[in-house]
């Protein structure tokens, strides 16, 4: 099912990351909001809700699996898709805790971050 036309936050705390992978969603018809502070982007959720985050999972401010785990006690509806250059051990102690989120290795290609996105 495609989400094209639906907003995302796309949360990593480097700018060409979110500035480009913003653009390419952009482009595929996604409303995208780009947040490089993790907290701000839980903030934003407060008074506008998502239909998916994506997510670097490791983040100076708030990790990315932490950042998950809020939003989806906030919007239970959202999706949640992370990515990491690592298979990071927050992940993994988040699925020995119940938590499951969809993943993607660093770096993100294009063509796969897209197909992700129709199979959620």
């Amino acid at each position: 099912m495609s989400m094209s036309g639906r907003h995302i936050f796309l949360v990593d705390d480097e700018v060409m990351i979110t500035k480009s992978l913003g653009l390419i969603l952009s482009r595929e018809g996604y409303q995208v909001s780009e947040f490089n502070d993790p907290l701000e982007a839980l903030e934003r959720m407060k008074t506008t809700a998502p239909d998916l985050l994506i997510s670097d999972v490791m983040m100076p401010q708030l990790s990315g699996v932490d950042l998950a785990i809020q939003t989806r006690k906030a919007r239970p509806e959202c999706k949640i898709l992370l990515f990491s250059a690592s298979t990071a051990d927050l992940l993994k102690a988040a699925r020995a805790a119940g938590h499951h989120f969809r993943f993607l290795q660093k770096p993100v290609h294009p063509p796969e971050l897209l197909l992700e996105l129709c199979q959620l």
